[in-house]
């Protein structure tokens, strides 16, 4: 009895296995050509991700040369400027020098405030391209994703027909 029972199961769980293996081997025309599109239609929009990400990397790298060249301007000019007023006041006589140098530290104190100015604005300009950027890469890559799923969708459509 005991072998009986034991030749059952093993037959039950071949012919479940012979089952599964001609089913999977059977796969239909229109799952094969659903899955090639599939392929197809997500190979199309990686691509695609990857030009929006290269262009807007390039935008960030252009930004960024942007701001450190006007950074670099306002720097250059807020040297200019600093050695301008210590030039002043060193031609200064003695008896108007305290006057000198009271106009030379107002005049040093607004150029530091419009380097500071031009250097902030030249940050914020570079920080909203970032954010842009990462918005767009983001956007590319769930639109990514959305092609992945309709792909998967039309597969798993296709493979239910049979």
């Amino acid at each position: 009895m005991n072998k009986l029972i034991a030749t059952l199961i093993a037959g039950l769980f071949a012919t479940g296995a012979y089952a599964q293996t001609t089913v999977n081997a059977t796969a239909s025309a229109e799952v094969v050509k659903a899955e090639a599109k599939a392929e197809k239609d997500v190979a199309k929009a990686e691509a695609k991700e990857m030009k929006k990400a290269a262009k807007v990397d390039e935008k960030v790298n252009k930004a960024v040369a942007d701001a450190t060249e006007k950074k670099a301007k306002a720097h250059s000019k807020l040297v200019e400027q600093h050695s301008e007023a210590a030039e002043k006041v060193a031609k200064a006589d003695p008896e108007d020098r305290a006057k000198a140098v009271a106009k030379a530290e107002e005049k040093v104190a607004d150029a530091n405030l419009k380097a500071e100015k031009k250097m902030i604005k030249a940050d914020e300009k570079l920080l909203k391209a970032q954010v842009d950027a990462a918005a767009d890469k983001a956007q590319a890559a769930a639109k990514t994703e959305q092609v992945r799923a309709e792909a998967a969708a039309d597969v798993h459509k296709a493979a239910a027909k049979h």
